[in-house]
Protein backbone atom coordinates (compact mmCIF):
# COMPACT_ATOMS: atom_id res chain seq x y z
CA UNK A 1 0.00 0.00 0.00
CA UNK A 2 1.46 3.70 -1.30
CA UNK A 3 1.70 6.23 1.52
CA UNK A 4 -0.62 9.17 1.17
CA UNK A 5 1.25 12.42 0.43
CA UNK A 6 0.00 13.68 3.88
CA UNK A 7 1.30 10.88 5.63
CA UNK A 8 5.16 11.13 4.18
CA UNK A 9 5.07 15.13 5.29
CA UNK A 10 3.93 14.16 9.34
CA UNK A 11 6.72 11.45 8.28
CA UNK A 12 9.40 14.63 6.85
CA UNK A 13 7.97 16.83 9.72
CA UNK A 14 8.71 14.11 12.41
CA UNK A 15 12.45 13.68 10.97
CA UNK A 16 12.95 17.48 10.29
CA UNK A 17 12.30 18.25 13.93
CA UNK A 18 14.56 15.68 15.28
CA UNK A 19 17.61 16.08 13.12
CA UNK A 20 16.96 19.93 13.96
CA UNK A 21 17.08 19.20 17.97
CA UNK A 22 19.95 16.54 17.79
CA UNK A 23 21.50 19.16 15.68
CA UNK A 24 20.76 22.37 17.89
CA UNK A 25 22.15 20.62 21.21
CA UNK A 26 24.77 18.56 20.09
CA UNK A 27 26.38 20.23 17.68
CA UNK A 28 25.37 24.31 17.55
CA UNK A 29 25.51 24.78 21.31
CA UNK A 30 29.03 23.13 21.33
CA UNK A 31 30.68 25.06 18.09
CA UNK A 32 28.62 27.72 17.95
CA UNK A 33 29.46 28.27 14.38
CA UNK A 34 28.01 30.26 11.70
CA UNK A 35 27.79 27.31 9.19
CA UNK A 36 25.60 25.14 11.88
CA UNK A 37 23.89 28.44 13.01
CA UNK A 38 22.06 28.53 9.36
CA UNK A 39 22.05 24.81 9.40
CA UNK A 40 19.72 25.02 12.12
CA UNK A 41 17.74 28.22 10.29
CA UNK A 42 17.33 25.66 7.13
CA UNK A 43 16.45 22.92 9.34
CA UNK A 44 13.41 25.25 10.89
CA UNK A 45 12.57 26.97 7.49
CA UNK A 46 11.77 23.12 5.92
CA UNK A 47 9.96 21.93 9.30
CA UNK A 48 7.66 24.90 9.66
CA UNK A 49 6.93 24.82 5.43
CA UNK A 50 6.35 21.59 5.49
CA UNK A 51 3.96 21.75 7.97
CA UNK A 52 1.93 24.28 6.31
CA UNK A 53 1.66 22.01 3.30
CA UNK A 54 -0.74 20.13 5.55
CA UNK A 55 -3.11 22.42 5.97
CA UNK A 56 -3.80 21.91 1.65
CA UNK A 57 -7.45 21.34 1.05
CA UNK A 58 -8.70 23.28 4.55
CA UNK A 59 -9.82 26.43 4.63
CA UNK A 60 -6.47 27.75 5.37
CA UNK A 61 -4.97 26.71 2.41
CA UNK A 62 -5.34 30.38 0.92
CA UNK A 63 -2.49 31.69 3.38
CA UNK A 64 -0.66 28.30 4.41
CA UNK A 65 0.17 27.27 0.98
CA UNK A 66 2.03 30.63 -0.11
CA UNK A 67 3.85 30.31 3.11
CA UNK A 68 4.88 27.04 2.68
CA UNK A 69 6.47 27.99 -0.39
CA UNK A 70 8.01 31.42 1.05
CA UNK A 71 9.50 29.02 4.03
CA UNK A 72 10.96 26.47 1.84
CA UNK A 73 12.74 28.69 -0.06
CA UNK A 74 14.37 30.48 2.70
CA UNK A 75 15.66 27.36 4.17
CA UNK A 76 17.44 26.75 0.78
CA UNK A 77 18.63 30.53 0.72
CA UNK A 78 19.78 29.68 4.28
CA UNK A 79 21.60 26.87 2.99
CA UNK A 80 23.52 28.56 0.87
CA UNK A 81 24.27 30.93 3.32
CA UNK A 82 26.16 28.32 5.54
CA UNK A 83 28.12 26.57 2.45
CA UNK A 84 29.06 30.28 1.88
CA UNK A 85 30.36 30.69 5.32
CA UNK A 86 32.81 28.29 5.15
CA UNK A 87 34.75 30.38 2.45
CA UNK A 88 33.96 33.70 3.05
CA UNK A 89 31.25 35.74 4.76
CA UNK A 90 27.49 34.67 4.68
CA UNK A 91 25.33 37.01 1.51
CA UNK A 92 23.96 40.10 2.06
CA UNK A 93 20.62 39.95 4.14
CA UNK A 94 18.59 41.17 0.81
CA UNK A 95 19.88 38.51 -0.82
CA UNK A 96 18.94 36.32 1.40
CA UNK A 97 14.61 37.93 1.92
CA UNK A 98 14.28 38.47 -2.36
CA UNK A 99 13.75 34.91 -3.05
CA UNK A 100 11.66 33.98 -0.25
CA UNK A 101 9.50 37.64 -0.83
CA UNK A 102 8.84 37.51 -4.66
CA UNK A 103 8.44 33.52 -4.05
CA UNK A 104 5.43 34.35 -1.62
CA UNK A 105 4.11 37.85 -3.17
CA UNK A 106 3.62 35.22 -6.43
CA UNK A 107 2.02 32.43 -4.56
CA UNK A 108 -0.38 34.75 -2.97
CA UNK A 109 -1.58 36.35 -6.77
CA UNK A 110 -1.60 33.04 -8.10
CA UNK A 111 -5.39 31.94 -6.55
CA UNK A 112 -3.80 29.69 -3.38
CA UNK A 113 -6.98 29.12 -2.09
CA UNK A 114 -8.13 27.06 -5.19
CA UNK A 115 -4.66 26.38 -6.46
CA UNK A 116 -2.21 23.78 -4.60
CA UNK A 117 0.32 24.74 -6.95
CA UNK A 118 0.35 28.46 -6.72
CA UNK A 119 3.69 29.91 -7.04
CA UNK A 120 5.03 26.79 -7.96
CA UNK A 121 7.32 27.18 -11.01
CA UNK A 122 8.39 29.91 -9.27
CA UNK A 123 9.30 28.48 -5.59
CA UNK A 124 10.78 25.36 -8.03
CA UNK A 125 13.44 27.20 -9.86
CA UNK A 126 14.15 29.21 -6.25
CA UNK A 127 14.83 25.99 -5.12
CA UNK A 128 16.81 24.63 -7.90
CA UNK A 129 19.01 28.26 -8.31
CA UNK A 130 19.90 27.95 -4.09
CA UNK A 131 20.04 24.43 -3.72
CA UNK A 132 22.62 25.33 -7.20
CA UNK A 133 24.46 28.14 -5.50
CA UNK A 134 24.87 26.09 -2.17
CA UNK A 135 27.08 23.16 -4.03
CA UNK A 136 28.77 25.42 -6.05
CA UNK A 137 30.01 27.29 -2.90
CA UNK A 138 31.09 23.84 -1.61
CA UNK A 139 32.77 22.71 -4.17
CA UNK A 140 34.57 25.76 -4.58
CA UNK A 141 36.57 24.76 -0.83
CA UNK A 142 39.64 23.15 -1.04
CA UNK A 143 39.89 19.77 -1.20
CA UNK A 144 41.77 19.38 1.54
CA UNK A 145 39.11 21.50 3.63
CA UNK A 146 37.39 18.75 5.42
CA UNK A 147 36.87 14.78 4.71
CA UNK A 148 32.76 15.26 4.11
CA UNK A 149 31.90 18.24 2.46
CA UNK A 150 32.12 17.08 -1.43
CA UNK A 151 29.70 14.46 -0.35
CA UNK A 152 27.39 16.91 0.63
CA UNK A 153 28.54 19.47 -2.20
CA UNK A 154 27.15 16.39 -4.15
CA UNK A 155 23.97 15.42 -2.45
CA UNK A 156 23.26 19.57 -2.50
CA UNK A 157 23.80 19.49 -6.21
CA UNK A 158 21.44 16.58 -6.67
CA UNK A 159 18.78 17.64 -4.96
CA UNK A 160 19.44 20.82 -7.30
CA UNK A 161 19.65 19.07 -10.33
CA UNK A 162 15.95 17.05 -8.38
CA UNK A 163 13.91 20.75 -8.36
CA UNK A 164 15.47 21.96 -11.80
CA UNK A 165 13.74 17.97 -13.46
CA UNK A 166 10.49 18.95 -11.28
CA UNK A 167 10.74 22.76 -12.71
CA UNK A 168 10.92 21.42 -16.59
CA UNK A 169 8.51 18.81 -16.15
CA UNK A 170 6.09 21.26 -14.19
CA UNK A 171 6.55 23.62 -17.15
CA UNK A 172 5.87 20.77 -19.79
CA UNK A 173 3.50 18.50 -18.24
CA UNK A 174 1.65 20.28 -16.09
CA UNK A 175 1.39 19.31 -12.35
CA UNK A 176 -1.31 16.22 -12.85
CA UNK A 177 0.73 15.43 -15.89
CA UNK A 178 2.59 11.79 -15.50
CA UNK A 179 6.00 12.43 -15.48
CA UNK A 180 5.54 15.07 -13.13
CA UNK A 181 3.30 13.34 -10.69
CA UNK A 182 4.81 10.05 -11.13
CA UNK A 183 8.85 11.04 -10.94
CA UNK A 184 8.61 14.81 -9.14
CA UNK A 185 5.50 14.61 -7.79
CA UNK A 186 4.94 15.32 -3.64
CA UNK A 187 5.96 11.73 -2.60
CA UNK A 188 9.08 11.20 -4.71
CA UNK A 189 10.11 14.53 -3.71
CA UNK A 190 8.93 14.17 0.57
CA UNK A 191 10.97 10.97 0.53
CA UNK A 192 14.19 12.15 -1.97
CA UNK A 193 14.59 15.83 0.94
CA UNK A 194 13.78 12.89 4.11
CA UNK A 195 16.49 11.03 3.18
CA UNK A 196 18.94 14.00 1.90
CA UNK A 197 17.90 15.91 5.07
CA UNK A 198 19.16 13.35 7.03
CA UNK A 199 22.90 12.41 5.33
CA UNK A 200 23.15 16.48 5.04
CA UNK A 201 22.86 16.78 8.91
CA UNK A 202 25.28 14.21 9.96
CA UNK A 203 27.31 15.45 7.21
CA UNK A 204 27.14 19.19 8.24
CA UNK A 205 27.79 18.03 12.23
CA UNK A 206 31.31 16.52 10.41
CA UNK A 207 32.15 19.48 8.99
CA UNK A 208 30.95 22.06 12.05
CA UNK A 209 33.38 19.63 14.19
CA UNK A 210 36.28 19.63 12.04
CA UNK A 211 35.21 23.94 11.91
CA UNK A 212 35.80 23.56 15.49
CA UNK A 213 38.69 21.74 16.00
CA UNK A 214 39.92 24.09 13.21
CA UNK A 215 39.57 27.13 15.33
CA UNK A 216 41.18 25.54 18.57
CA UNK A 217 44.16 24.83 16.63
CA UNK A 218 44.26 28.30 15.35
CA UNK A 219 43.66 29.88 18.75
CA UNK A 220 46.90 27.52 20.12
CA UNK A 221 49.20 29.23 17.49
CA UNK A 222 48.03 32.87 17.00
CA UNK A 223 47.73 36.06 19.66
CA UNK A 224 44.37 37.28 20.20
CA UNK A 225 45.21 40.49 20.11
CA UNK A 226 47.15 41.03 17.11
CA UNK A 227 46.60 38.28 15.05
CA UNK A 228 49.75 37.07 14.64
CA UNK A 229 51.64 34.04 15.42
CA UNK A 230 52.14 33.48 19.17
CA UNK A 231 55.76 32.82 20.81
CA UNK A 232 55.53 28.94 20.54
CA UNK A 233 54.00 28.75 17.15
CA UNK A 234 56.49 30.91 15.55
CA UNK A 235 59.82 29.29 17.34
CA UNK A 236 57.82 25.75 15.83
CA UNK A 237 57.86 27.32 12.36
CA UNK A 238 60.94 28.99 12.58
CA UNK A 239 62.96 26.36 13.43
CA UNK A 240 61.93 24.02 10.76
CA UNK A 241 62.42 26.79 8.11
CA UNK A 242 65.96 27.25 9.23
CA UNK A 243 66.40 23.40 8.83
CA UNK A 244 64.96 23.63 5.56
CA UNK A 245 66.91 26.88 4.49
CA UNK A 246 70.21 25.22 5.97
CA UNK A 247 69.96 22.22 3.78
CA UNK A 248 69.58 24.66 0.74
CA UNK A 249 71.92 26.87 1.75
CA UNK A 250 69.94 29.72 2.07
CA UNK A 251 70.39 32.61 4.17
CA UNK A 252 67.84 34.29 6.50
CA UNK A 253 67.50 37.30 8.83
CA UNK A 254 65.58 37.68 12.00
CA UNK A 255 64.25 41.21 13.06
CA UNK A 256 63.60 41.65 16.62
CA UNK A 257 61.31 44.76 17.31
CA UNK A 258 60.45 46.46 20.33
CA UNK A 259 58.09 49.61 20.84
CA UNK A 260 59.89 52.16 22.46
CA UNK A 261 58.47 53.63 25.72
CA UNK A 262 55.74 51.50 25.54
CA UNK A 263 54.95 51.59 29.12
CA UNK A 264 54.33 55.76 28.92
CA UNK A 265 51.63 55.05 26.11
CA UNK A 266 49.79 52.59 28.45
CA UNK A 267 50.13 54.96 31.65
CA UNK A 268 49.22 58.59 29.37
CA UNK A 269 46.31 57.17 27.15
CA UNK A 270 45.22 53.31 28.76
CA UNK A 271 45.90 50.05 27.86
CA UNK A 272 43.18 50.31 24.92
CA UNK A 273 45.65 53.00 23.73
CA UNK A 274 48.06 50.52 24.06
CA UNK A 275 46.35 47.46 22.31
CA UNK A 276 45.82 49.88 20.00
CA UNK A 277 49.36 50.52 19.09
CA UNK A 278 50.28 46.65 19.45
CA UNK A 279 47.90 46.14 16.74
CA UNK A 280 48.39 48.75 14.48
CA UNK A 281 52.39 48.03 14.50
CA UNK A 282 51.52 44.30 13.77
CA UNK A 283 49.18 45.21 10.77
CA UNK A 284 52.16 47.37 9.27
CA UNK A 285 54.14 44.01 9.77
CA UNK A 286 51.77 42.03 7.83
CA UNK A 287 51.83 44.95 5.31
CA UNK A 288 55.04 44.76 4.67
CA UNK A 289 56.47 41.37 4.95
CA UNK A 290 56.04 38.79 2.40
CA UNK A 291 53.98 35.53 2.30
CA UNK A 292 56.85 33.63 3.25
CA UNK A 293 58.36 35.48 5.74
CA UNK A 294 57.09 34.82 9.28
CA UNK A 295 55.86 37.04 11.80
CA UNK A 296 55.01 36.89 15.61
CA UNK A 297 54.53 38.45 18.93
CA UNK A 298 57.12 37.84 20.85
CA UNK A 299 56.00 38.84 24.35
CA UNK A 300 54.41 42.37 25.75
CA UNK A 301 55.22 44.79 23.41
CA UNK A 302 58.24 42.61 21.23
CA UNK A 303 58.05 41.34 18.04
CA UNK A 304 60.16 38.77 16.18
CA UNK A 305 60.25 37.93 11.92
CA UNK A 306 62.20 35.60 10.36
CA UNK A 307 62.69 36.77 6.74
CA UNK A 308 64.07 33.65 4.59
CA UNK A 309 66.86 34.86 2.03
CA UNK A 310 66.97 38.30 3.14
CA UNK A 311 70.36 39.78 4.03
CA UNK A 312 70.66 42.18 7.41
CA UNK A 313 70.73 45.44 5.15
CA UNK A 314 67.64 44.10 3.30
CA UNK A 315 66.06 43.57 6.74
CA UNK A 316 67.03 46.99 8.26
CA UNK A 317 65.27 48.04 5.00
CA UNK A 318 62.50 46.80 5.63
CA UNK A 319 62.34 47.64 9.27
CA UNK A 320 62.12 51.33 8.06
CA UNK A 321 59.59 50.86 6.19
CA UNK A 322 57.68 48.95 8.95
CA UNK A 323 58.24 52.04 10.84
CA UNK A 324 56.82 54.16 7.85
CA UNK A 325 54.10 52.57 7.70
CA UNK A 326 53.94 52.60 11.56
CA UNK A 327 53.61 56.25 11.76
CA UNK A 328 51.39 56.74 8.22
CA UNK A 329 48.55 55.13 10.53
CA UNK A 330 48.76 58.22 13.49
CA UNK A 331 45.57 59.77 11.67
CA UNK A 332 43.96 57.10 12.67
CA UNK A 333 44.92 56.55 16.03
CA UNK A 334 44.47 58.40 18.96
CA UNK A 335 46.75 58.46 21.19
CA UNK A 336 50.60 58.90 19.83
CA UNK A 337 51.97 56.00 18.27
CA UNK A 338 55.81 54.68 19.48
CA UNK A 339 58.51 54.48 17.77
CA UNK A 340 60.39 51.21 17.10
CA UNK A 341 63.98 49.93 17.59
CA UNK A 342 65.11 46.59 15.80
CA UNK A 343 67.85 44.07 16.38
CA UNK A 344 68.70 42.13 13.27
CA UNK A 345 70.99 39.43 13.05
CA UNK A 346 71.40 36.56 10.54
CA UNK A 347 72.66 33.21 9.28
CA UNK A 348 75.57 32.24 8.44
CA UNK A 349 77.62 29.08 6.66
CA UNK A 350 76.45 25.72 8.28
CA UNK A 351 73.70 24.23 11.40
CA UNK A 352 71.80 27.33 12.54
CA UNK A 353 70.79 27.84 16.42
CA UNK A 354 67.78 29.53 16.17
CA UNK A 355 68.16 30.20 20.17
CA UNK A 356 71.65 31.77 19.20
CA UNK A 357 70.36 34.01 16.47
CA UNK A 358 67.79 35.14 18.58
CA UNK A 359 70.39 35.64 21.45
CA UNK A 360 72.32 37.96 18.98
CA UNK A 361 69.24 39.83 17.76
CA UNK A 362 68.45 40.62 21.31
CA UNK A 363 72.05 42.05 22.18
CA UNK A 364 71.39 44.04 18.69
CA UNK A 365 68.07 45.44 19.50
CA UNK A 366 69.87 46.14 23.08
CA UNK A 367 72.31 48.33 21.57
CA UNK A 368 69.95 50.14 19.84
CA UNK A 369 68.12 50.75 22.85
CA UNK A 370 71.51 52.31 24.63
CA UNK A 371 71.77 54.35 20.84
CA UNK A 372 68.78 55.93 21.96
CA UNK A 373 65.61 54.08 20.30
CA UNK A 374 64.25 54.58 17.05
CA UNK A 375 66.74 52.68 15.11
CA UNK A 376 68.01 49.65 13.76
CA UNK A 377 71.14 47.85 14.57
CA UNK A 378 72.97 44.42 13.29
CA UNK A 379 74.60 42.18 15.45
CA UNK A 380 77.47 42.42 12.21
CA UNK A 381 78.12 45.72 13.38
CA UNK A 382 77.76 45.32 16.82
CA UNK A 383 80.13 42.24 16.40
CA UNK A 384 82.40 44.85 15.12
CA UNK A 385 82.14 46.69 17.78
CA UNK A 386 83.04 44.33 20.65
CA UNK A 387 86.64 43.67 18.73
CA UNK A 388 87.48 46.45 17.81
Amino acid sequence: MMLDTSTLRVALAIVTLTLLCLFYFITFRRTRSSYSGWWCSALLLFLTGSASYLLDGTVHQSWANPLGNTLLVGGAGAMWAGARSLRRTSPKLWSLLAGPVVTGVVSVMDHPATNNWSGGAVMLGLMALMLGLSSRELFRLDPDYSRVHRPLAYGSALLGLFYLGRLIAFLLDGQEGPVFVTYFGSVVTTLLTSVILVLASFTMAEVSNEQLTRDLRARATVDGLTGLLNRTAFLDLAENELRRLSGARTTASIVLADLDHFKAVNDKYGHAAGDAALQTFAAACTASVRSTDLVGRYGGEEFILLLPGVSPERAREMAAIISRRLQEEQPNVAAKLPTVSYGIASTGPGRVDLQALIDSADAALYRAKTLGRDRSVLATSLREEQTA
